[in-house]
């Protein structure tokens, strides 16, 4: 049932021949195979700079309100003012 028969699959090729024509399907495929070899290969890079910036990555810094105030610096006894 949830599978396509042999003859489903003849009749979507021969939709595809009529829509586009003989000569067009080739280069379609070829063009088709060309764009997958691209995007593979920026896949693999993007793959490839995300594990060498995490592995050089330095701690990440705490957002705005998880950062711990430092304490108001106290004045010194020996600076009065007047």
């Amino acid at each position: 049932m949830g599978g396509l028969q042999p003859w489903h699959w003849v009749i979507v090729i021969a939709v595809f021949v009529l829509l586009f024509g003989a000569k067009k399907l080739p280069d379609a495929a070829r063009s088709l195979g060309k764009s997958m070899r691209i995007f593979k290969s920026e896949i693999k890079e993007m793959q490839s700079d995300s594990a060498a910036s995490s592995a050089e990555a330095p701690p990440a810094k705490p957002i705005a309100s998880e950062r711990v105030e430092a304490p108001a610096p106290e004045q010194s006894p020996d600076r009065h003012t007047a």
